[in-house]
């Protein structure tokens, strides 16, 4: 028996009047889904606490069977253990995003999805720059990067950037412990960054400047007992984002590396599919995350959130569901982790739909609801605690 977990980042949304009240979910051609549907089980889930910032680094730990209220401490060491920086005791590390801003108001979380190689050289500058004694700057990929602070705060509040977009950064600065030393590094980032010449170049073509560090979400290591110590089962996870390589390595998954693979519109779908595939020979169990329907969302884009949902159809499940019929049977479990609505940009709070589904039976109380937001609405099995819907993929055997 093999298991998937499939999770399509941000893909529920909120109905929308240029789709005729309808959501891009229940828009998009799904023949894969709309086929697991028909005797598989449709439900809806809580996935992180309705009192939690349904952010994808808690999210996706409920998803995999970790209860974010136990285990969560912050999303920068989750991404700083995909990056393989080491984190003493007291190192505190936060989610450090290459922002654009005009000085005033946050204009785009992304710098306009600055490319890596670009945005190594404007950390490196960085770290030589503005770090004070005991803070690391480590370069990740596009707008993601990693600040270590030995020491550093985590009794501070601050804002995730996709969700404050044209707010003035004076309403949004971090508050608490330290919070003079965070907004004095921002300030600075500001004054060091603005004026240089790879940002004047961006400007003279349209582009939004890279001139921003933005530190959030700080936490020290949190430690996840091993997946395979609790399910029993060998496991590998598929993501172009460190968010959820880093959860995977803290849990003990193997992870898998897809060329082209880049958390954005422009994905290697299929080359994900066929890895999830390649993974199964020898693992019990695969996570398979696609991001791409989340940066839809951030940037208010109906077509290409739609475009992902159906390109995720497609390539990933149905390159897993051909491969499968030649593999073993499997139990398949797909829920976004988050509501990532067009109209918002932002995460939204509330439920999501799930679908269950056996490859050797009908699943019982399944069969009569789409795989969309009506599943949220009309679901018949409702889970209100996300972190415990992963038992019932490893139910049924």
């Amino acid at each position: 028996m093999k298991y998937i977990l499939l999770v399509p980042d941000g893909a529920a949304d909120e109905p929308l009047a240029d789709l005729g009240g309808k959501t891009p979910l229940e828009v998009a051609r799904t023949p894969y889904l709309d086929d697991l549907a028909k005797t598989g089980l449709v439900g809806s889930v809580q996935v992180t606490p309705l009192d939690m910032y349904p952010g994808s680094d808690a999210a996706n730990m409920a998803l995999l069977g970790y209860d974010p209220i136990k285990y969560y401490t912050g999303r920068g060491p989750v991404e700083a253990a995909a990056m393989d920086i080491p984190m003493d005791p007291k190192d505190v590390a936060f989610r450090c995003s290459l922002i654009a801003t005009d000085g005033k108001t946050l204009l785009d979380y992304s710098s306009g999805h600055v490319a890596t190689e670009e945005a190594r050289k404007i950390i490196e500058l960085a770290s030589q720059k503005l770090c004070i004694p005991g803070m690391s700057l480590f370069p990740g990929v596009s707008y993601r990067h990693i600040l270590r602070w030995s020491g550093g705060p985590v009794d501070v509040k601050t804002a995730p950037p996709h969700e404050h977009m044209g707010t003035l950064l004076a309403d949004i600065y971090p508050q608490g412990e330290q919070e003079t030393r965070l907004r004095k590094f921002i300030e600075d980032s500001i004054n060091l960054l603005d004026d240089l010449p790879y940002n004047r170049m961006r400007r003279n073509e349209g582009k939004m400047p890279a001139n921003t560090l933005w530190p959030w979400s700080p936490g020290r290591a949190p430690q996840l007992p091993l997946f395979s110590k609790l399910r029993g089962l060998t496991g590998a996870v598929i993501s172009a984002v460190d968010v959820v390589r880093g959860l995977g390595k803290l849990s003990g998954l193997e992870i898998v590396h897809v060329p082209g693979a880049t958390g954005y519109f422009d994905t290697n779908y299929l080359g994900k599919g066929r890895a999830a595939l390649a993974a199964l020979e020898h693992h019990d169990f695969v996570w398979v995350h696609v991001e791409s329907p989340d940066e839809a969302g951030h940037a208010g884009s109906i077509d290409e959130k739609i475009r992902g949902i159906e390109n995720i159809d497609k390539y990933v499940l149905g390159t897993l569901l051909d491969g499968l019929k030649k593999l073993d049977d499997f139990r398949l479990l797909c829920a976004p982790d988050h509501k990532t609505p067009v109209a918002t940009r932002g995460h939204a709070i509330g439920p999501v739909p799930f679908l269950l589904y056996d490859s050797r039976r009908a699943i019982a109380g399944g069969g009569h609801l789409p795989y969309d937001e009506r599943g949220e609405q009309d679901a018949r099995v409702r889970i209100p605690e996300g972190y415990r819907l992963i038992d019932d993929l490893f139910r049924g055997d």
